[in-house]
C-alpha cells in the first residue's frame, strides 16, 4: 500500500505552489481541499467509490479538481479524448461500460446526444455527503484508462495503474533531478498520457504546474525566455513553433529553463541543431501509453553526439529489439519494466499486454553499440516499394531540413509498378516549388525513397496529442 499521492503531498508542503493558471494560483493545501470536497460532492451525486466514470472536458483547473476527486474515490477514470467525433466517443464509452460521465459544461456539445452526463458545474454546486478519504492506494488499483489512437484496428482501452504511474514518474526523476523551484510548462492535453504525467510528477515531486489550456506559441516563448519556467514537455510540432518564436523574437533560453522533454514520435535533427544554438535543452523520449510516459529518453548532453536516438531506458526499464542479433540490427521495439500495463478493459480485456514479460510495441527500431535506442518508425506506417522497406519519419526529417518547410508528412500510396510509393504532404511557411524539394530530396535519399507526389497543404492531421496521423493523409488528396 502506498500513500493518497494528494493527502501526502499536502501534509508534506501544504504552502508550496502547487497549480498556475493564468495567474491563478493554488497551493497543494487548496488542491487538497477542493478535491476533496468534489470527492464528497460526487459522493452525493451517486458516484461510487472505486467506479469507472469517464472525464470529458478542456485542460483547465476544474478538470484537474474534478480527477483529483475520482482519484480519492479510488475510482478508474476512463479520460475522453476531446478531438474525437461523436461515433468515437460513444465507442470509447461503451467499450468501457462506465456507469456515469462527467464533462465539462463547455464539451457537452462533443458528447454523442444518448448520454446523460453530469456537469462539472453540477458537481461543483451540489451538496456534500460526509466521505472518509483513502489515505492509501494499492501498488495493483487501476487510476486512470487511456484508449490508443486507433492507428490500427480499433482503440484498445489501456488500464494504468498506481504503480504504473508511480514507477514511470520515480524513473523520470533519476533521470533529470529535481529542485523545488521546478515548474513544469503543460501545455499538452490533460486526457493524454503526457498531459496526465505532468500531474503524477507533481504530486510526487512536490513541483508547480503552470497550466495552458492549449498550446500558445508566444506564451511558451516568453515563459521560456523569461525563466518562468524550467520544463515543459512537447511533441515535435510543438517544439519546431517554439523554436520558430524564439528565431523570430532573436531570444534564447533562460538560464533557468532547464529542458524540453520532446516526445510522440521522431523529432528531425535539424530541430535539435537548432535548439542548441539557441541554448534550448532539449531531451528526446520515447514512451508510450502503455508505459505511461517516458520509457527512454536521451540526455541532452548526448543530443548532437547521438542525433536522432531516443536515449537508454530509465532506470528500472528494459528495452531489446526483437530477433535482432547485433547492434543496429532493425526490429519491433520490445519493452519491460513496472511502467508497463497489466492490460486492457473492453474487447481487448481478454488480451495480454505482454509475451513473455515484454510488451510488443508495434514501433521499429535498433539499439546501436552503445545501447542507445533508434526509433525508425511505426510498423504499420511502412511503406513496401519494389520490396524495399521505406520509413516515412526519415523521409519527413530530410523534408523538414528544408528552410521552406514547416511541416510535413509521409504515407505510402498505391503503385502499380511498385506496389506502393512514398507521397509527401507539407505545410510550408516559404515559397518553394516541388523540383527544388525533389532536388532536395535527391541529394539526401536513396532514388526509391525520394517523394513520388508532393501535397502542399495548410495543415497536417493530428490526433489529441498532436501526434500526426499518416493514415489521413490521402484523405487530403480525395
Amino acid at each position: 500500500m502506498y500513500p493518497n499521492w494528494i493527502l501526502q503531498r499536502a501534509k508534506l508542503t501544504p504552502t508550496r505552489t502547487a497549480l498556475n493558471y493564468e495567474g491563478q494560483i493554488w497551493t497543494f493545501e487548496d488542491l487538497k481541499n477542493i478535491t476533496v470536497e468534489r470527492a464528497e460532492q460526487l459522493i452525493a451525486l451517486g458516484i461510487k467509490p472505486k467506479e469507472r466514470v469517464a472525464i470529458l472536458g478542456p485542460s483547465q483547473p476544474r478538470l484537474i479538481f474534478i480527477m483529483f476527486a475520482c482519484m480519492h474515490l479510488q475510482c478508474e477514470m476512463v479520460m475522453l479524448n476531446r478531438k474525437l467525433s461523436k461515433t468515437e466517443l460513444t465507442y470509447q464509452i461503451e467499450d468501457a461500460q462506465v456507469e456515469k460521465v462527467l464533462v465539462d459544461d463547455e464539451d457537452l456539445s462533443l458528447l454523442p446526444d444518448d448520454k446523460k452526463p453530469i456537469l462539472f458545474s453540477v458537481v461543483e454546486d451540489s451538496m456534500r455527503h460526509s466521505y472518509e478519504i483513502g489515505k492509501e492506494w494499492p501498488l495493483d488499483q487501476t487510476i486512470s484508462v487511456m484508449y490508443t489512437s486507433g492507428t490500427t484496428g480499433h482503440p484498445k482501452g489501456v488500464r494504468q495503474t498506481v504503480g504504473n504511474h508511480q514507477a514511470s514518474a520515480l524513473a523520470s526523476v533519476l533521470n533529470i533531478g529535481l529542485s523545488e523551484q521546478d515548474v513544469w510548462l503543460c501545455a499538452v492535453p490533460l486526457f493524454h498520457i503526457s498531459g496526465f504525467s505532468i500531474l503524477v510528477r507533481s504530486l510526487l515531486y512536490g513541483n508547480a504546474v503552470k497550466l495552458y489550456k492549449k498550446f500558445d506559441q508566444d506564451g511558451a516563448v516568453m515563459d521560456i525566455a523569461n525563466g518562468h519556467v524550467t520544463h515543459m514537455s512537447a511533441v515535435a510540432v510543438m517544439l519546431q513553433r517554439v523554436l520558430q518564436g524564439l528565431e523570430e523574437k532573436e531570444l534564447e533560453a533562460s538560464a533557468k529553463f532547464k529542458m524540453i522533454l520532446a516526445g510522440g514520435g521522431p523529432v528531425p535533427e535539424n530541430y535539435i541543431e537548432r535548439a542548441h544554438r539557441l541554448k534550448l535543452m532539449v531531451s528526446q523520449t520515447y514512451g508510450m501509453t502503455e508505459t505511461s510516459s517516458q520509457t527512454a529518453t536521451l540526455p541532452n548532453e548526448d543530443a548532437l553526439r547521438k542525433l536522432g536516438s531516443a536515449g537508454k531506458p530509465l532506470f528500472f526499464n528494459q528495452i531489446q529489439i526483437a530477433d535482432a542479433s547485433s547492434p543496429g540490427e532493425m526490429g519491433e521495439i520490445l519493452i519491460r519494466g513496472p511502467h508497463v500495463t497489466p492490460g486492457y478493459i473492453g474487447r481487448f480485456s481478454e488480451k495480454s499486454s505482454t509475451i513473455d514479460g515484454w510488451l510488443h510495441t508495434g514501433d521499429i527500431g535498433y539499439l546501436d553499440e552503445d545501447g542507445y535506442l533508434f526509433v525508425v518508425d511505426r510498423r504499420s506506417d511502412l511503406v513496401i516499394s519494389g520490396g524495399e522497406n521505406i520509413y516515412p519519419a526519415e523521409i519527413e526529417n530530410v523534408l523538414l531540413s528544408h528552410e521552406a518547410v514547416q511541416e510535413a508528412g509521409v504515407c505510402g500510396v498505391e503503385d502499380e509498378t511498385w506496389g506502393q510509393v512514398p507521397a509527401a504532404f507539407i505545410v510550408l511557411k516559404s515559397d518553394v516549388t516541388k523540383f527544388e524539394l525533389i532536388q532536395f530530396c535527391s541529394g539526401r535519399l536513396a532514388k526509391y525513397k525520394v517523394p513520388k507526389y508532393f501535397y502542399f497543404v495548410t495543415s497536417l492531421p493530428r490526433n489529441g496529442s498532436d501526434k500526426l496521423m499518416r493514415r489521413k493523409l490521402k484523405d487530403l488528396v480525395e
